[in-house]
């Protein structure tokens, strides 16, 4: 069960980590711009988002154990058609199914964590849960650049999606869920949110929509501004995952022993320190180096912030985790069409430093929630 819920944020993770590197492949497959074949993700994002949506009244009713296995399985089946679909539109609705499953997964395994352990073994668990989402975006970029370098289909990288969906159907099926009571619903339903949790919602929309306007068009920046080879630009985006990866190991354990508290604002500032050299350096080399060291200084922020608004009430509820989880969700889901805009209209740097800007933001809004907030 517990593995389940971890590899549903690998599933998320590897279907996002790909964008930037497969996007190429595909302006040129289906001869269209860059731009309309990153802004056609939106079906994913945007069902995404959607599925974040309908999780906050489908957990009430619906069984967990039979919407995770219901949802694995629309995954798996949808990945699969990608390889039969001959035009954007159906690529559209075949990722558009994806998102809403996902969204509504990655809520369910939240829940599982959250009603599996107690207050001080959640945060370290939630972190892990990040660990599994950036160990796949190092793992699905380097084999969606494997792939690509070697001129296979753009969607071979999420067939090994596919493989990883079918792993937790597995899962799903012979697992044990927690239940949810009527009782404790009601219970947390009639708890207000005071204004620090807001302060977190906003962060963690400003997270996401950051991370992934730097996400995916670093590489694409990389190759048209600095002559970067179309492997090199990819695996910049593998190097960042990596060194989320190799930051998470060491937090779960950190966060025992300094506090989330503390580490929310660390973690708020080392991220926008670090964004800066990805817009400012110009060798690929170094730039490389740059992005792991970024990815490291990220510090697992999003679970390190959903762990602290969970702390501001006394009983966090199933839809105080799916609120903030949407949050970053719709920033995730704007970011497609919010970076191709602003590509358009400046170009792939400006979007860089855009990345910067909402880093600064969200630190400033965790800055104000720990002020807020009196344990």
């Amino acid at each position: 069960m517990t593995l389940a819920s971890f590899l549903a944020y690998f599933v998320m993770s590897g279907m996002l980590a790909p964008i930037g590197i497969i996007s190429g492949p595909m302006s040129e497959l289906f001869n269209q711009s860059i731009t309309d074949v990153t802004a056609q993700f939106s079906w994913l994002t945007v069902g995404n988002l959607t599925g974040a949506v309908l999780a906050l009244f489908l957990f009430d009713w619906a069984p967990l154990k039979k919407l995770m296995v219901l949802v694995y399985a629309l995954i798996l089946l949808s990945l699969l058609s990608l390889n039969f679909a001959g035009d954007l539109t159906m690529i559209g609705v075949a990722l558009g199914l994806v998102g809403i499953c996902c969204g509504l997964g990655l809520v369910g395994a939240a829940l599982v964590i959250s009603r599996t352990y107690d207050a001080e073994r959640r945060a370290s668990m939630l972190v892990i849960t990040d660990s599994c989402f950036s160990i796949a975006g190092f793992v699905c970029a380097g084999v969606a650049t494997f792939l690509v370098a070697r001129n296979f289909h753009w969607a071979g990288v999420y067939q090994f999606v596919a493989f990883v969906a079918a792993v937790i159907l597995l899962l799903a099926v012979v697992s044990r869920f927690p239940a949810t009571t009527v009782a404790e619903q009601n219970s947390a339903g009639r708890q207000r949110w005071p204004a620090s949790v807001w302060c977190c919602l906003g962060a963690l929309f400003l997270y996401t929509l950051g991370q992934y306007s730097m996400l995916w068009w670093l590489p694409n920046y990389a190759e048209t501004s600095l002559g970067a080879s179309r492997e090199q630009a990819g695996k910049l985006v593998g190097l960042f995952w990596f060194g989320m990866f190799a930051a998470q190991l060491f937090v779960a354990w950190w966060v025992i022993r300094v506090g989330v508290r503390k580490l929310v604002m660390i973690a708020g500032v080392s991220t926008s320190l670090f964004s800066i050299p990805l817009w400012i350096y110009e060798d690929i080399a170094g730039l490389s180096v740059l992005a792991f060291f970024w990815g490291v200084a990220n510090l697992s922020l999003l679970k390190i912030v959903l762990s602290f608004a969970t702390q501001m009430l006394p009983l966090p509820s199933g839809r105080l985790v799916s609120s903030l989880l949407l949050g970053a969700t719709v920033g995730t889901a704007l970011s497609p069409w919010v970076t191709s805009q602003i590509v358009v209209a400046t170009d792939n740097h400006f979007v860089l430093q855009f990345s910067t800007a909402c880093y600064v933001t969200l630190t400033g809004l965790l800055f104000a929630a720990t002020r807020l907030f009196r344990s």
